[in-house]
């Protein structure tokens, strides 16, 4: 099963977990993907890294790459459920492409709706883990102390 989780605020990183661990597929988020790039040391991933530093956003072409290095890494032979990517039209066209040449066609693409006065309240309660990517939202999930991951003691 290929599946892309689309949707801002809606829920579709704990959905594509869920889903991903029932089925035994990985759940790629686009987060977790560059922050791994990154600590790797590719080329992609030191590029990706240069802008991340900066605060910009990583270009399509580094983007597209890092999504590429993931879906032929062997786990994700059965399927996998992509979170967070595509997030443009450019970004849509080139994975329709890579996919192709893959010969790994989408099974389905979830579009998760949800009012935009839930969405606000949602994600103005979000929290990261500036070192390992936890994310904690102040009314549902909060950290154990506060400004403390309970995983790694991060802020």
């Amino acid at each position: 099963m290929r599946l892309i989780f689309w949707g801002p605020g809606c829920g579709k990183g704990t959905q594509a977990k869920r889903l991903a661990a029932e089925c035994g597929i990985p759940h790629i988020s686009t987060g977790d993907i560059l922050r791994a790039a990154s600590k790797g040391g590719t080329y992609l991933g030191r590029e990706a890294k240069r802008y991340m530093d900066r605060g910009a956003l990583v270009p399509d072409d580094v983007m597209i790459g890092i999504i590429q290095e993931r879906l032929q890494q062997s786990d994700c032979a059965p399927g996998f459920i992509l979170d967070g990517f595509p997030r443009t039209i450019p970004q849509a066209e080139s994975l329709a492409e890579l996919l192709k040449l893959m010969n790994t066609p989408l099974d389905y693409v979830v579009n998760m709706e949800v009012p935009v006065e839930e969405i606000l309240r949602r994600m103005n309660g979000r929290l990261t883990c500036q070192n390992c990517g936890r994310m904690y939202n102040l009314m549902l999930n909060p950290p154990q102390t506060p400004g403390r991951c309970d995983c790694c003691r991060g802020s």
